[in-house]
């Protein structure tokens, strides 16, 4: 279960400097409650003030769970059924397509074999475009030629009496005119000579076949592939549907009660605005020497104001007549607190929530689509991107020019970049403050956090009359 204490404990552990001084003694909390009322309002008015004060907010925690025996548990629990089912059946769609590039992928290896084969037989070097002629003729008398029954050229070798010589003789010649050549007796030479006229017409015709069937492949692999990332892209709504609809243990809090019709939120948003280092200098809560622009281009990273708002609502489920939505009136405890952190922490900070039940679930279409794709990227962008490399080759510049050498330029071997999944995967390391930022940065932004945190609890409770406690 996620709750301000475990994202208090989160940044504790994720910050330098609160995992030495520990959390902020000092909180500020309202308490509201009527059953009558519905609790929405309280929601989106903390969250307008938030933005009012500038705040960029944004939403970390969101559980809920209903008593077993409520109206609410029993419709949540059969919407969320309905997401499931439709995930898992596009993620049974998702697999077969990824069999199906899987299947296209080793075609396409094998005609790229074939081909390399044709390739070789156009090459200047005779040794080269021998051993393709004779690699070719293999294959076409075991795919070809034996499909003549026993009047095929293996056949006839190895099974029939004065033709010993008939496969020796077929892979030696070229054409008609050497056959004439051969010191062997009439009846192989005859035989020979229509076989050598076949193979040179498949030959021909083969490799024209064969070089479109490659691409008719090669697109048919682009569009598996799309349709495997459209899969995926559907997927995960239902997925993420689920998830949502899934209650969360509470553990043994006595206000859930199983036959009751009762209903427990846990909300927890983060406020966060930079702190103005240039402005604040001018007006004196920083020193002097922090207006200069060649001071700020030192700085590594921004400091921020942060009020962590940290709701707990205990609703009763109110079905509104007609309709199949509910309205939830009940106690409301709503808690601010307010930090100070770097850029670093809050981006560790998301790392960590990351790793929650959702992200989970949404993994699942990840590992059956980007993570496969990954393991198949190479090759995928092989087949894909070979006109591209082919125009880049015919592009690039002439490997002859003396010029090109004296600066380097073939000295200079392509930087790998790394992709952006892979930069978001990479653990972040958050450094220590440096005396700077802890001594300015660090404790002017957490004197605005606490006191910004104290203006929101004091401007929502003048406006509403509300009890507060601490």
């Amino acid at each position: 279960m996620a709750e301000i204490k475990g994202v208090a404990k989160i940044i504790e552990e994720i910050s330098p400097y609160y995992k030495k001084k520990g959390s902020p003694s000092v909180s500020h909390a309202l308490g509201y409650e009527s059953s009558s009322e519905t609790l929405e309002p309280v929601y989106f008015f903390i969250i307008d003030l938030m933005e009012d004060f500038g705040l960029d907010t944004e939403k970390l925690i969101d559980n809920f769970t209903s008593s077993p025996g409520s109206g609410h548990f029993a419709e949540l629990g059969g919407r969320a059924s309905i997401m499931q089912q439709q995930g898992s059946k596009l993620l049974g769609d998702i697999n077969t397509v990824l069999r199906s590039v899987l299947n296209v992928i080793y075609d396409l290896k094998e005609f790229k074999i074939r081909l390399q084969n044709y390739a070789d037989l156009h090459s200047p070097k005779n040794e080269t475009a021998e051993a393709a002629r004779l690699s070719l003729k293999q294959i076409w008398m075991d795919k070809v030629d034996i499909n003549k029954g026993n009047s095929s050229i293996k056949a006839m070798a190895l099974g029939q009496a004065g033709f010993q010589t008939l496969i020796d003789a077929f892979l030696i010649v070229n054409n008609s005119k050497d056959v004439n050549k051969l010191d062997l007796n009439e009846r192989v030479k005859r035989i020979v000579t229509p076989r050598i006229v076949e193979f040179n017409t498949w030959l021909e015709n083969s490799e024209k076949e064969l070089k479109k069937r490659y691409e008719l492949e090669r697109t048919y692999l682009k569009s598996q592939v799309n349709a495997l990332k459209l899969y995926s892209r559907w997927a995960r709504p239902y997925l993420r549907a689920a998830s949502q609809l899934t209650t969360k243990e509470f553990g043994r809090d006595p206000a859930l009660v199983n036959v009751f019709n009762t209903l427990l939120l846990e909300l927890t948003l983060v406020g966060k605005i930079v702190l103005p280092v240039k402005d604040c200098a001018y007006e004196g809560e920083l020193p002097a020497e922090f207006v200069k622009e060649s001071f700020l281009k030192s700085l590594k990273r921004d400091y921020y104001s942060c009020i962590l708002v940290d709701f707990r609502f205990r609703g009763i489920p109110q079905k509104m007549q007609g309709t199949s939505h509910y309205v939830f009136g009940g106690k409301a405890e709503v808690t601010f607190t307010g930090y100070a952190l770097n850029k670093d922490e809050l981006a560790k900070l998301d790392q960590e929530l990351d790793k929650s039940d959702l992200h989970e679930v949404l993994r699942l279409a990840e590992g059956a689509t980007e993570e496969s794709l990954v393991q198949l990227q190479e090759e995928i962008k092989e087949f894909l991107n070979e006109k591209e490399k082919e125009e880049e080759k015919q592009k690039s510049p002439d490997s002859s020019n003396p010029f090109l050498a004296l600066i380097g330029h073939y000295d200079k071997s392509p930087k790998e970049k790394k992709d952006e999944k892979t930069i978001a995967n990479e653990e972040i390391i958050v450094k220590k403050d440096n005396w700077i930022e802890q001594e300015h940065l660090r404790k002017l932004s957490e004197t605005k956090a606490q006191e910004l945190a104290f203006t929101l609890f004091d401007v929502y409770k003048k406006a509403h009359g509300m009890n507060s406690f601490t």
